[in-house]
């Protein structure tokens, strides 16, 4: 697959988020905008207005100011910046904000395929906050935010759903690749040890500790890993995505008990 192919796929999979995102959004009632997230200080309004605002900006809107003051869930320059977008709509109508993201993702959108990315590892002519993002990075991390935060408003509004879509395993393959990380660096695996990922939905993913404490990912499965991790789809995210614990028994741990435990522990890797 060459780079436009790769990132072709990339749009085709953030514009399928962008629509079951506003589909969601569009079936809610007015008082479920108000309702908490997993997010600290975050409702639904404000993570659809975040999802407005990268948007808008990515289609060629103009970067926002605010006065965000420090409230005590921000931390980073990356979430005072995310903020700014929450802050401006927080007394946006719900339609107004449905209406900013179709209208400022149908504009990219237009704008991706008349004129399409070919080279992964360049630099995009707009990237939010000035992150020193490739095409690949951008592209690929789209999809990503925009479903997480769709099922953020699942959780939220108490209707499960959208796990099996393309954005679906498109995230939770994304965030698996992170596992060598969590293991060598997070938990401090010795050289050696190995982790496989069972998620439903997906193929296993299995990760060796090399010489230097890095966790590398294996093209098998090894025989005898070291762990084993099974669990559902649903779960492995919110478990990677830092939102919420597991509920109890959904995870299955095979082999090393206690590290199969501190892996779990540190699984979080994405705000």
């Amino acid at each position: 697959m060459d780079d436009q192919q790769l990132l072709a796929g990339y749009i085709d999979v953030w514009w399928s988020a962008i629509n079951d995102f506003t589909t969601l959004l569009e079936e809610l009632a007015p008082e479920q905008w108000d309702l908490p997230t997993d997010l600290p200080g975050w409702d639904v309004r404000a993570v659809a207005a975040h999802v407005a605002h990268l948007e808008a900006i990515l289609a060629g809107g103009p970067e926002e100011t605010a006065d965000v003051g420090e409230p005590p869930h921000v931390t980073g320059f990356l979430g005072l910046y995310t903020e700014i977008g929450v802050v401006n709509r927080r007394d946006a109508a719900p339609d107004a904000i449905i209406t900013e993201i179709r209208q400022a993702a149908t504009t990219r959108h237009t704008l991706l395929l008349a004129d399409p990315p070919t080279d992964a590892s360049a630099t995009p002519e707009v990237v939010f906050g000035g992150v020193p993002w490739t095409w690949e990075v951008l592209l690929r991390n789209r999809p990503l935010d925009v479903w997480m935060h769709e099922q953020d408003v699942r959780r939220a509004v108490g209707r499960p759903g959208g796990l099996d879509t393309a954005p679906a395993k498109h995230t939770a393959d994304y965030l698996a690749e992170s596992l060598g990380f969590v293991l060598g660096k997070k938990v401090g695996a010795a050289p050696g040890t190995s982790l496989v990922l069972e998620m439903a939905g997906s193929d296993p993913f299995a990760f060796v500790i090399n010489d230097a404490g890095r966790g590398e990912r294996l093209p098998d499965v090894p025989a005898d890993p070291t762990v084993t991790l099974r669990m559902d789809r649903g779960t492995f995210v919110v478990l990677a995505g830092g939102r919420r614990p597991a509920e109890p028994d959904v995870v299955v741990v095979e082999g090393d008990q206690a590290l199969g435990q501190q892996v779990v522990d540190a699984m979080a890797t994405t705000p």
